[in-house]
């Protein structure tokens, strides 16, 4: 059949617009691409501004192993963005009871001294599922797909990758000779950093996590966010500044036909299209759309949202707090929790603008510098003159930004109906701007394979072998 004319995409995040990119490089250009979003595109990937300068809001760092976003930094002529260095430290919220220092054989020798060999069983494991994970870049240039997630995960690491889903970083980590105490010191204030959720979130999530506290990680010169609008500058995708309310189904010369349902600044409006793919996450307190017609009907999926803070403040930081007088020797750029019941912040770190000149250098620990505070609730103003001296500046942000781990107990499905597909449903198995890309690629490739009829290239078994094969 030809390629399907034309097809909407429901959100220009990251994952809309890589859909979007990875359609038309399946289908070929002739796909005409309405992608509706009623904000701006990139989503979180999100800047604001701080004395004239940009800077990354949230979704701030990406793994040194994300090929797909290597790859479009590299389609779009996009450039790394310059490291700066800081050292980072875990605190108590009496002391900090971790603390790096310029010095890797010192950092090693402090991790050994505290906890024993349990960082090198954490390393091996993360190693061990970051390798069996990779194996999805291999299906994925051989056109392979998964038509559910518990697909997917089964292909790349068998039962024990679902289950990974079902059971805690804490327990899988204890279960490999880690120590409790490392867990609740070193694995706890990774996971509030970056989730804001404590070691009870499920072993896959928690280890993408780990991985990207590891490894070494970049950021796109300019924001994050230019990756979105230049892959969809790329596919010439049609962006509709509206808001999907519903999709209804109907049908055509024997095919499904979708009805999507908008509303935008001049009202209410409807367009038909032979495909779609829903990138928003399909939960009442995201995105509050219907769908109708459908039978069995598509519910909405069962599973709460974290939400967080975002608190970037221009100011001169209070290192007594942090058991420093005299500001002039705080050595730390970013300050990880424990999961103390008095903390109020999960996580902090002096950030850099998005564009770093060649003379830049990080402001001395006495002059004001840029924050940015994850917490959970909005800080006070007494919570705020616990942290700063003084400040010039506090931008807000507040997001439902991670599924609630603990909420939900199965994952959400990719195929909703023979040509509408959801994409957020990954972030169940693990939130990273990578994992949205992967699923971004998935998803592109199922429709493509679906549309085409080739059975053989979905949630084929033993593909390892079938890959070395074709090789």
């Amino acid at each position: 059949p030809p390629a399907p004319l034309p097809a909407a995409v429901v959100g220009a995040g990251l994952g809309g617009s890589a859909v979007a990119y990875f359609l038309q490089q399946h289908f070929g250009p002739q796909v005409q691409l309405d992608v509706y979003e009623p904000a701006g595109v990139g989503g979180r990937l999100a800047t604001l501004t701080v004395n004239k300068q940009q800077y990354e809001s949230r979704g701030a760092s990406i793994h040194a192993l994300s090929l797909h976003m290597q790859d479009f930094v590299k389609i779009l002529g996009l450039k790394h963005r310059r490291e700066v260095a800081g050292k980072s430290a875990i605190f108590s919220g009496e002391h900090f009871i971790l603390e790096e220092t310029d010095w890797y054989l010192l950092n090693l020798f402090r991790l050994w001294w505290h906890y024993g060999i349990s960082f090198l069983r954490l390393q091996m494991w993360v190693e061990e599922v970051m390798e069996k994970f990779m194996r999805i870049y291999k299906y994925q240039a051989h056109g392979y797909a998964f038509s559910s997630l518990e697909e997917l995960l089964r292909s790349l690491g068998g039962d024990a990758f679902v289950n990974m889903t079902q059971r805690s970083v804490a327990e899988s980590l204890l279960e490999v000779g880690v120590t409790q105490r490392f867990v609740d010191d070193v694995i706890a204030a990774v996971l509030r950093s970056s989730y804001g959720q404590s070691v009870l979130v499920p072993a896959f999530a928690g280890a993408m996590s780990l991985a990207g506290a590891q490894g070494s990680t970049w950021a796109v010169e300019g924001g994050n966010k230019l990756v979105c609008s230049g892959l969809l500058k790329l596919t010439k995708a049609n962006v509709i500044p509206a808001r999907v309310t519903g999709i209804s189904l109907h049908s055509s010369e024997g095919r499904a036909l979708y009805q999507v349902h908008y509303e935008g600044k001049e009202g209410q409006g409807s367009a038909f299209y032979d495909m779609v793919v829903v990138t928003t996450p399909l939960h009442p307190s995201r995105s509050n759309f219907t769908f109708e017609n459908f039978e069995p009907p598509i519910a909405n999926f069962l599973g709460a949202f974290q939400p967080s803070v975002t608190s970037v403040v221009h100011g001169y930081l209070n290192s007594s707090y942090f058991g420093f007088p005299d500001p002039k020797l705080f050595p730390f750029a970013n300050i990880l929790t424990t999961d103390t019941p008095d903390l109020f912040f999960n996580a902090m770190d002096n950030i850099c603008p998005v564009n770093i000149s060649a003379a830049f250098r990080r402001k001395q620990p006495q002059e004001a510098a840029v924050w940015r505070v994850f917490s959970q609730q909005p800080l006070d103003k007494q919570q705020l003159k616990t942290l700063f001296r003084s400040y010039y500046s506090v931008q807000v942000t507040e997001w439902q930004a991670y599924p609630r781990y603990d909420a939900a107990k199965s994952l959400p499905p990719i195929v909703l109906h023979e040509n509408l597909f959801y994409l957020s449903g990954v972030e169940w198995v693990a939130s990273s701007m990578e994992m949205i890309a992967v699923a971004a690629k998935n998803v592109a490739l199922l429709a493509y394979n679906r549309w085409h009829q080739d059975l053989e290239k979905i949630d084929q078994k033993d593909l390892m072998h079938k890959v070395k094969t074709e090789l």
